[in-house]
């Protein structure tokens, strides 16, 4: 979903996003405020939250924040409420909502919480996203990423900290070997049975049904058993302890008047909030046909080789091919002419130019430049680099592979540059994306008939999913139910 320029920063490929080397302090033991463990502690508050500050940019850029300010404010305020009655309610804590369709919700050291829009659209009640952000908090307020960092740390091994890091080349860094997607920490088991415990005790201290936090896990339940594109994100990074409805159960049954007292739930309230949210991918991000990707708002063109793997993020679109041995990468290049930005490209450290040219691509300013570059293990890279420009803005494409390799790839590198041009289609241009409406039933109905009266643009598999309900049951007169429209 490479966004329009406002939304881009150039050059972002020469930063490896999330990687940081942490030099190992002298260790401390010390309280974990969430769970009163005594444990070791390698990072301290101030470490922590940079990472996180750092990891959250990251997030930003890779995913991009989702464009609707009313969503992002109820989703802040809802997080904040859990913050306030949890055990570091000092830290510096933000709650956004990433434009990602993928079922997802990770948190950040130091305060940095995200969901997806992909994950409110499968929610259906104010009190299941309390849940959800609950739980991240009580990964941060129970230190899980701080623990784990600490122990690499103590292991002396490189650390991987920010919990997104885009699948590309750092700057002339080898070619990337496999993963064409975001990369998350990952929690143990015993990590999530304690963020469901945490998140539990906070949602009941302000005043949410916690049986709702166990209608949460059946969605996600049924989403991993269903095959369904949608299979959440979050499951693959919170490994599923195992019978957390049932745990959930056994919480509400051990606990006191408090959580006795808790049965906020505000369904239909949270409902109207999804009105209008866009659901699945939105094409006016860019979208690929088969080998062709189109990017209707910036309003261009281009093809990757036939058989290559492809990605569409906020900040670059990459392809790579089926051996992983080559990769093309387009991203923003900023405002400057292309021949000012190849000149820049190529006159980097260790970069031995072979050839240059300044003809037009598709009637289009461009620069192209062809290169080798030498890597710190002595192995040598090769390939184009192809600085476009299309309505004031420098696209720059890059193609690698190992110098050895490069005979295999030229003929592909250059018709993928070759084929960058303006889009000029009108239904092409005209795309919409698909997006959630709501109905209120005249009368009680499976959901099989109100499919058929109320048509979606998804598979009615998917649209059990949204509404947490089987397509078999009867569903009484007046509930609101989601649908999907458009696309």
């Amino acid at each position: 979903m490479l966004h329009r320029p406002r939304r881009l920063r150039s050059g972002a490929t020469r930063r490896s996003i999330a990687l940081l080397l942490l030099a190992v302090p002298l260790a401390q033991c010390a309280v974990n405020p969430a769970t009163g463990r005594r444990e070791l502690s390698l990072v301290g508050e101030g470490q922590e939250i940079q990472m996180g500050q750092e990891g959250a940019q990251a997030a930003a850029a890779q995913m991009g924040i989702y464009a609707d300010s009313g969503i992002q404010r109820y989703v802040a305020a809802l997080g904040q409420q859990v913050a306030r009655v949890g055990e570091r309610p000092d830290l510096p804590w933000t709650f956004s909502v990433v434009d990602d369709p993928i079922v997802n919700a990770f948190a950040l050291p130091g305060g940095p919480i995200f969901v997806s829009r992909g994950i409110l659209a499968h929610m259906n009640s104010e009190a299941q996203l309390v849940s959800v952000l609950g739980h991240e908090v009580g990964h941060v307020t129970a230190k899980h990423s701080v623990n784990q960092i600490s122990k690499q740390q103590l292991l002396g091994g490189l650390l991987t900290v920010g919990m997104i890091v885009r699948p590309e080349l750092q700057q002339y860094g080898g070619i990337a070997s496999q993963g064409l997607g975001v990369l998350f920490l990952k929690y143990g088991r015993d990590d999530e049975v304690e963020a469901d415990a945490l998140g539990f005790r906070y949602m009941t201290k302000i005043g949410y049904d916690p049986r709702e936090m166990a209608e949460m896990f059946k969605t996600l339940d049924r989403m991993s058993g269903s095959g369904t594109r949608g299979t959440p994100e979050w499951l693959s990074t919170h490994p599923d302890p195992g019978n957390r409805v049932e745990k959930t159960g056994e919480r509400i049954a051990q606990a006191g008047p408090t959580v006795a007292n808790a049965r906020k739930v505000e369904r239909e309230s949270f409902l109207r909030r999804l009105d209008g949210m866009v659901f699945g991918d939105d094409p006016r991000q860019g979208y690929f046909e088969g080998v062709n990707f189109l990017h209707p708002t910036l309003k261009f063109r281009f093809s990757f080789p036939s058989g290559w793997k492809t990605q569409n993020s906020a900040s670059a679109v990459i392809g790579a091919s089926a051996q992983g041995d080559a990769q093309i990468t387009l991203e923003l290049a900023g405002t400057g002419s292309p021949q000012q930005a190849l000149s820049q490209f190529l006159g980097q450290q260790g970069i031995t130019v072979s050839g240059t040219s300044s003809a037009p691509i598709n009637g289009l300013t461009a620069a192209v430049g062809t290169f080798s570059a030498a890597l710190q293990d002595g192995t040598s890279l090769a390939g184009y680099a192809a600085f476009i420009q299309l309505d004031g803005t420098t696209y720059r494409l890059l193609a690698i592979t190992p110098a050895q390799l490069m005979r295999n790839y030229d003929g592909a590198f250059r018709g993928t540059i070759g084929s960058f041009a303006r889009l000029t289609d009108p239904a092409k241009l005209a795309v919409k994306p698909a997006r959630v409406a709501l109905v209120t039933l005249p009368r009680a109905m499976t959901l099989t008939a109100f499919n058929s009266q109320y048509p979606s643009t998804i598979p009615l598999e998917q649209l059990a999913l949204i509404n947490a309900r089987t397509t078999s049951e009867t569903i009484p007169a007046g509930t609101l139910l989601k649908r999907v429209v458009g696309g």
